[in-house]
């Protein structure tokens, strides 16, 4: 994946955009070990995930997002996506989760997959929602 540092930089921005907010947000890009333990340390989950968020609390800092790079090339693999197209949708995620977004329930979950598709079309990148066929 050629700068996963660009595309995660660019994603982020596009869901702040996107969600009217402002504010700091880092990403670590880490390896599978370093998500798990985070995860692990987080959510009780001993296990990598794809991308995790970590709200602030703090004026003018809204969070952070980890990515697990080597889960999101094998998602990507399996689903028959570029790496980077993957890459910038999970940190757009992200990024909404700390703008205030949430999936529990049906309707959220709904607009936040409509606010990916609206900041990956911006992107230049597909749609991670279109079905494929």
């Amino acid at each position: 994946m050629s700068r996963p540092d660009r595309v995660a930089h660019e994603a982020a921005a596009a869901a702040l955009a996107e969600a009217g907010a402002s504010g700091a947000v880092t990403v670590l890009l880490a390896d599978d070990r370093a998500v798990k333990r985070l995860n692990g340390t987080h959510r009780a989950r001993a296990k990598p995930t794809n991308v995790l968020s970590f709200p602030a609390g703090v004026p003018g800092n809204l969070g952070d997002v980890a990515v697990a790079l080597g889960v999101v090339r094998r998602e990507a693999r399996a689903a028959g996506r570029k790496p980077a197209d993957h890459l910038a949708h999970l940190v757009a995620h992200g990024a909404l989760h700390l703008a205030g977004h949430d999936h529990a329930e049906a309707g959220a979950a709904r607009r936040m997959e409509q606010a990916e598709a609206r900041i990956m079309r911006r992107l230049g990148r597909p749609n991670p929602w279109a079905r494929t066929t």
